[in-house]
Protein backbone atom coordinates (compact mmCIF):
# COMPACT_ATOMS: atom_id res chain seq x y z
CA UNK A 1 0.00 0.00 0.00
CA UNK A 2 1.57 3.76 -0.73
CA UNK A 3 -0.21 6.05 1.30
CA UNK A 4 -0.32 9.66 -0.70
CA UNK A 5 -0.63 12.76 1.84
CA UNK A 6 -2.21 16.37 0.38
CA UNK A 7 -3.26 19.06 2.40
CA UNK A 8 -6.06 20.78 0.48
CA UNK A 9 -7.40 24.34 1.60
CA UNK A 10 -11.14 24.80 1.90
CA UNK A 11 -13.81 22.54 0.89
CA UNK A 12 -14.48 23.32 -2.78
CA UNK A 13 -13.77 20.05 -4.77
CA UNK A 14 -12.31 17.48 -2.26
CA UNK A 15 -14.48 14.76 -3.95
CA UNK A 16 -12.47 14.44 -6.76
CA UNK A 17 -9.84 13.32 -4.48
CA UNK A 18 -11.47 9.64 -3.58
CA UNK A 19 -12.92 9.47 -7.06
CA UNK A 20 -9.27 9.47 -8.54
CA UNK A 21 -8.44 7.47 -5.66
CA UNK A 22 -11.12 4.64 -7.29
CA UNK A 23 -9.98 5.22 -10.74
CA UNK A 24 -6.68 4.71 -9.73
CA UNK A 25 -7.75 0.84 -9.16
CA UNK A 26 -4.38 -0.66 -7.34
CA UNK A 27 -2.99 -0.06 -3.97
CA UNK A 28 -3.14 3.47 -3.43
CA UNK A 29 -4.68 5.01 -0.80
CA UNK A 30 -5.18 8.87 -0.54
CA UNK A 31 -5.35 11.12 2.08
CA UNK A 32 -6.70 14.56 2.01
CA UNK A 33 -6.36 17.03 4.89
CA UNK A 34 -8.26 20.43 5.10
CA UNK A 35 -6.37 23.66 5.79
CA UNK A 36 -7.06 26.48 6.47
CA UNK A 37 -8.20 28.82 3.39
CA UNK A 38 -8.95 32.11 4.62
CA UNK A 39 -10.91 34.73 2.89
CA UNK A 40 -12.23 32.98 -0.67
CA UNK A 41 -11.26 35.39 -2.98
CA UNK A 42 -9.14 34.77 -5.95
CA UNK A 43 -6.58 37.87 -5.38
CA UNK A 44 -2.88 37.23 -4.82
CA UNK A 45 -2.83 38.34 -1.32
CA UNK A 46 -5.51 35.89 -0.49
CA UNK A 47 -3.43 33.21 -2.37
CA UNK A 48 -0.28 33.69 -0.75
CA UNK A 49 -1.74 33.98 2.78
CA UNK A 50 -3.20 29.86 1.96
CA UNK A 51 0.47 28.81 1.77
CA UNK A 52 1.60 29.90 4.95
CA UNK A 53 4.03 27.45 7.05
CA UNK A 54 1.92 27.84 9.98
CA UNK A 55 -1.54 26.58 7.51
CA UNK A 56 0.42 24.16 6.09
CA UNK A 57 2.37 22.78 9.55
CA UNK A 58 -1.04 22.47 11.27
CA UNK A 59 -2.20 19.57 9.06
CA UNK A 60 0.54 17.67 8.95
CA UNK A 61 0.48 15.81 11.96
CA UNK A 62 -2.94 14.06 10.72
CA UNK A 63 -0.85 13.37 7.06
CA UNK A 64 1.90 11.52 9.73
CA UNK A 65 -0.12 9.93 11.85
CA UNK A 66 -2.23 8.76 8.50
CA UNK A 67 0.70 7.08 7.50
CA UNK A 68 1.17 9.44 4.38
CA UNK A 69 4.57 8.73 2.84
CA UNK A 70 4.09 11.51 0.69
CA UNK A 71 3.26 15.18 0.86
CA UNK A 72 1.74 17.85 -1.56
CA UNK A 73 0.16 21.04 -1.47
CA UNK A 74 -2.95 20.99 -3.54
CA UNK A 75 -3.22 24.29 -4.18
CA UNK A 76 -2.28 25.66 -7.77
CA UNK A 77 -2.43 29.40 -7.34
CA UNK A 78 -0.80 29.17 -3.28
CA UNK A 79 2.00 27.81 -5.06
CA UNK A 80 2.75 29.92 -8.18
CA UNK A 81 1.66 33.11 -6.92
CA UNK A 82 5.16 33.19 -4.52
CA UNK A 83 7.03 32.85 -8.35
CA UNK A 84 9.29 30.16 -9.01
CA UNK A 85 12.29 30.86 -6.51
CA UNK A 86 9.33 31.20 -3.96
CA UNK A 87 7.33 27.98 -4.29
CA UNK A 88 10.76 26.24 -4.56
CA UNK A 89 11.50 27.34 -1.08
CA UNK A 90 7.52 27.04 -0.14
CA UNK A 91 8.26 23.12 -0.66
CA UNK A 92 11.48 22.91 0.81
CA UNK A 93 9.35 24.27 4.18
CA UNK A 94 6.69 22.06 3.85
CA UNK A 95 8.88 18.58 3.12
CA UNK A 96 11.13 20.05 6.73
CA UNK A 97 7.87 20.24 8.46
CA UNK A 98 6.77 17.20 7.07
CA UNK A 99 9.61 14.91 7.08
CA UNK A 100 8.80 13.73 4.02
CA UNK A 101 9.14 14.05 0.09
CA UNK A 102 6.58 16.99 -0.47
CA UNK A 103 6.00 19.20 -3.43
CA UNK A 104 2.91 20.93 -4.57
CA UNK A 105 0.58 21.13 -7.35
CA UNK A 106 2.43 24.14 -9.59
CA UNK A 107 4.98 21.80 -10.00
CA UNK A 108 3.40 18.80 -10.54
CA UNK A 109 1.98 20.83 -14.20
CA UNK A 110 5.64 21.25 -15.38
CA UNK A 111 6.59 18.35 -13.89
CA UNK A 112 3.27 16.35 -15.72
CA UNK A 113 4.43 18.38 -18.98
CA UNK A 114 7.73 17.13 -19.03
CA UNK A 115 6.56 13.49 -18.54
CA UNK A 116 4.24 13.63 -21.71
CA UNK A 117 7.02 15.53 -23.14
CA UNK A 118 4.96 18.31 -24.64
CA UNK A 119 6.56 21.99 -24.41
CA UNK A 120 4.02 23.97 -25.89
CA UNK A 121 0.63 24.32 -23.66
CA UNK A 122 -2.09 26.61 -23.21
CA UNK A 123 -3.84 27.84 -20.75
CA UNK A 124 -7.89 27.62 -19.59
CA UNK A 125 -7.52 29.36 -15.75
CA UNK A 126 -10.38 29.99 -13.91
CA UNK A 127 -8.91 32.82 -12.11
CA UNK A 128 -8.72 37.21 -13.16
CA UNK A 129 -6.29 37.62 -15.53
CA UNK A 130 -3.50 39.10 -13.56
CA UNK A 131 -3.24 35.81 -11.54
CA UNK A 132 -2.90 33.96 -15.14
CA UNK A 133 -0.40 35.82 -16.10
CA UNK A 134 1.49 34.74 -12.87
CA UNK A 135 0.86 30.93 -13.84
CA UNK A 136 2.10 31.07 -17.38
CA UNK A 137 5.01 33.02 -15.79
CA UNK A 138 5.86 30.18 -13.34
CA UNK A 139 5.24 27.54 -16.73
CA UNK A 140 8.04 29.35 -18.38
CA UNK A 141 9.91 29.87 -15.64
CA UNK A 142 10.03 25.93 -15.83
CA UNK A 143 10.54 25.86 -19.43
CA UNK A 144 7.51 25.66 -20.72
CA UNK A 145 6.45 27.83 -23.69
CA UNK A 146 2.88 29.18 -23.18
CA UNK A 147 1.58 29.35 -26.80
CA UNK A 148 -1.98 31.36 -25.37
CA UNK A 149 -3.93 31.90 -22.25
CA UNK A 150 -8.17 31.92 -20.97
CA UNK A 151 -8.95 33.96 -17.94
CA UNK A 152 -12.78 33.06 -17.02
CA UNK A 153 -12.20 36.05 -13.83
CA UNK A 154 -13.79 34.26 -11.41
CA UNK A 155 -13.52 35.65 -8.38
CA UNK A 156 -14.30 32.86 -5.73
CA UNK A 157 -13.33 29.25 -5.47
CA UNK A 158 -16.89 28.55 -4.16
CA UNK A 159 -17.43 29.71 -7.74
CA UNK A 160 -15.79 27.79 -9.56
CA UNK A 161 -16.58 25.24 -7.55
CA UNK A 162 -20.02 25.01 -8.67
CA UNK A 163 -19.23 24.46 -12.10
CA UNK A 164 -20.36 21.22 -14.44
CA UNK A 165 -19.41 19.57 -17.52
CA UNK A 166 -20.18 22.45 -19.66
CA UNK A 167 -18.51 24.70 -17.79
CA UNK A 168 -15.18 22.86 -17.78
CA UNK A 169 -15.49 21.60 -21.70
CA UNK A 170 -16.01 25.76 -22.46
CA UNK A 171 -13.32 26.56 -20.44
CA UNK A 172 -10.87 23.92 -22.15
CA UNK A 173 -11.93 24.69 -25.98
CA UNK A 174 -11.59 28.33 -25.41
CA UNK A 175 -8.43 27.65 -24.01
CA UNK A 176 -6.99 25.57 -26.61
CA UNK A 177 -4.82 26.84 -29.35
CA UNK A 178 -3.45 24.75 -32.93
CA UNK A 179 -0.30 24.60 -31.12
CA UNK A 180 -0.59 23.50 -28.27
CA UNK A 181 0.62 20.39 -27.63
CA UNK A 182 -1.61 19.93 -24.46
CA UNK A 183 -4.00 22.22 -22.47
CA UNK A 184 -3.93 23.02 -19.02
CA UNK A 185 -6.75 23.99 -16.30
CA UNK A 186 -4.97 24.96 -12.82
CA UNK A 187 -7.66 25.45 -10.30
CA UNK A 188 -7.53 22.58 -7.60
CA UNK A 189 -11.57 24.26 -6.83
CA UNK A 190 -12.52 23.01 -10.21
CA UNK A 191 -14.12 18.88 -10.53
CA UNK A 192 -12.54 17.68 -13.51
CA UNK A 193 -11.93 14.07 -12.32
CA UNK A 194 -14.87 12.98 -14.23
CA UNK A 195 -14.22 15.14 -17.21
CA UNK A 196 -11.08 14.04 -18.54
CA UNK A 197 -11.94 11.53 -20.76
CA UNK A 198 -14.24 13.56 -22.62
CA UNK A 199 -12.02 16.59 -22.51
CA UNK A 200 -9.12 14.81 -24.10
CA UNK A 201 -11.45 13.24 -26.96
CA UNK A 202 -12.96 16.43 -27.32
CA UNK A 203 -9.58 18.00 -27.83
CA UNK A 204 -7.75 15.46 -28.84
CA UNK A 205 -4.96 16.37 -27.08
CA UNK A 206 -3.64 15.85 -23.21
CA UNK A 207 -5.47 17.81 -21.07
CA UNK A 208 -3.72 18.22 -17.56
CA UNK A 209 -6.04 19.69 -14.84
CA UNK A 210 -5.05 20.71 -11.21
CA UNK A 211 -6.07 17.39 -9.39
CA UNK A 212 -5.54 15.22 -11.34
CA UNK A 213 -1.66 16.33 -11.57
CA UNK A 214 -1.41 16.56 -7.84
CA UNK A 215 -2.42 13.00 -7.13
CA UNK A 216 0.07 12.18 -9.91
CA UNK A 217 2.35 14.14 -8.33
CA UNK A 218 1.85 12.09 -5.13
CA UNK A 219 2.80 8.86 -6.53
CA UNK A 220 5.82 10.70 -8.71
CA UNK A 221 7.37 11.52 -4.89
CA UNK A 222 6.70 7.86 -4.21
CA UNK A 223 8.12 6.89 -7.30
CA UNK A 224 4.98 5.05 -8.49
CA UNK A 225 3.57 4.79 -12.17
CA UNK A 226 -0.23 3.67 -11.96
CA UNK A 227 -1.65 3.20 -15.07
CA UNK A 228 -5.31 4.67 -15.31
CA UNK A 229 -6.67 5.24 -18.44
CA UNK A 230 -9.80 7.25 -17.23
CA UNK A 231 -7.27 9.97 -15.79
CA UNK A 232 -6.41 11.17 -19.04
CA UNK A 233 -2.76 10.74 -21.15
CA UNK A 234 -0.86 11.26 -17.90
CA UNK A 235 -1.65 8.24 -16.72
CA UNK A 236 -1.59 6.44 -20.03
CA UNK A 237 2.09 6.73 -20.70
CA UNK A 238 5.56 5.68 -20.02
CA UNK A 239 7.63 8.14 -18.23
CA UNK A 240 9.70 10.17 -20.83
CA UNK A 241 13.38 10.05 -19.54
CA UNK A 242 15.32 13.08 -19.39
CA UNK A 243 18.19 13.71 -20.95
Amino acid sequence: MTALGFLYPGHFAEDDYPRIEQLLGSDIRVDLVHTEFGEDALRVDTLRGAGRAERLGAGMERLRLAGAETVVWACTGGGFVHGWQGAQEQVRTLARLAGMPASSTSFGFVHAARELGVRRVAVGATYPGEITALFADFLRAGGLEVTGMRSSGAGTAAEVAGWGEEEVLTLARAADEADAEAVLLPDTALHTAAHLGLLEKTLSKPVLTANQVTVWEGLRLADRRVNAPELGALFTREPIVQV
